[in-house]
């Protein structure tokens, strides 16, 4: 099969110019993603390209242009909504949270919602406490409302077509810091399904279970704990909801060992819930509690130094595995 290689804001422009070719009810909407080809260029020359109002600019309202997709998703249309960052998808919480996710079980199964809300999530470079959340634990206590998380530029572009072809609300976190990674992906085009986990790297000592750009992190991690003659299995959830909890149980059955680790913070994160299903589905199997590694517990700072002290590095993915294989 052909290849290219892209980085991961090309594999997401590709995804959206190849929906909007493939289905004329596909439409983008948000702050500067037309004139301005996007906060982050991932849609570069696509105003050029496809117009408006296929291409809709919109004014600094995230409540009211996620309203006003919501009501074009009820009429048939599939809007991608673009936040320029999620923590700005807060302003629009109500349209997401009363409207979005309820309202095919508020109409009777009549209404059907299919709209991709999607932009980055989590921290950038000192960027600070308002612009760099993770929001996946928030939403994710939130029924109807499926959350995708991308780690590389071959599931961005295959997870995100999938996304816009499903008839429900679909949460598609991208992390600002992963924009640039490049990779290998076909030139023909492919599907990535939703609610499927990958093992992008078999071992025998542990699973390590992460998503979005902390998998780079693991990976590290696992080449470094190689040379300790430690075998890390990595598993990218890749869809954070619905959970792929078989991929992740196989694994721990066979490993006896359970790590998680998110760029989220640990109360009631991701980790937890991960965490209580490894718990349930293989609990004669473990030989050690599950343990995690998460951003501290504070908000984040602005200072370059302190940022990093914060959130989840190499080197504490490293000892948490060492510490749950002692």
């Amino acid at each position: 099969m052909p290849m290219q290689l892209v980085d991961l804001r090309e594999a997401i422009r590709q995804a959206l110019d190849e929906e909007m070719q493939r289905d004329p009810k596909v439409f983008v909407l948000g702050e500067e993603v037309g004139q301005y080809n996007g906060a982050y260029k991932i849609t570069k020359g696509m105003l050029d390209k496809w117009g408006e109002p296929r291409i809709l600019d919109t004014p600094i309202s995230e409540l009211g242009f996620a309203g006003l997709a919501i009501g074009a998703a009820m009429t048939g249309l599939r809007p991608v909504v673009e936040f320029m960052s999620f923590n700005f998808s807060f302003v629009a919480f109500d349209q997401i949270v009363s409207n979005a996710i309820k309202m095919y079980y508020m109409s009777g199964n009549r209404f059907s919602v299919p709209i991709v809300f999607r932009g980055p999530n989590g921290a950038a470079a000192q960027v600070s406490s308002q612009h760099s959340h993770c929001v996946e634990a928030i939403y994710g206590n939130l029924p109807g409302l499926i959350i995708v998380a991308p780690s590389n530029a071959y599931d961005a572009k295959g997870l995100l077509k999938s996304a816009i072809r499903n008839n429900n609300p679909v949460l598609y976190l991208e992390s600002e810091l992963t924009y640039s990674d490049k990779m290998e992906i076909p030139t023909e085009e492919y599907l990535v399904p939703l609610g499927k986990a990958a093992i992008v790297r078999e071992g025998t000592h542990v699973t390590l279970v992460s998503h979005s750009r902390m998998v780079s992190l693991c990976k590290l991690a696992a080449t470094e704990l190689a040379k300790k003659g430690i075998q890390v299995e990595i598993i990218d959830l890749r869809t954070i909801k619905p959970l792929d909890i078989a991929t992740i149980a196989t694994s721990v059955r066979k490993t006896h060992h359970c790590v998680v680790v998110e760029e989220g913070h640990m109360y009631s994160g991701i980790c937890a819930e991960v965490g209580f299903e490894v718990m349930q589905h293989c609990f004669d199997d473990l030989d050690a509690p599950v343990m995690r590694v998460t951003q501290r517990e504070t908000p984040m700072p602005y200072s370059k130094v302190l940022e990093k002290e914060t959130m989840p590095t190499v080197q504490r993915i490293e000892q948490c595995v060492i510490d749950v294989l002692a």
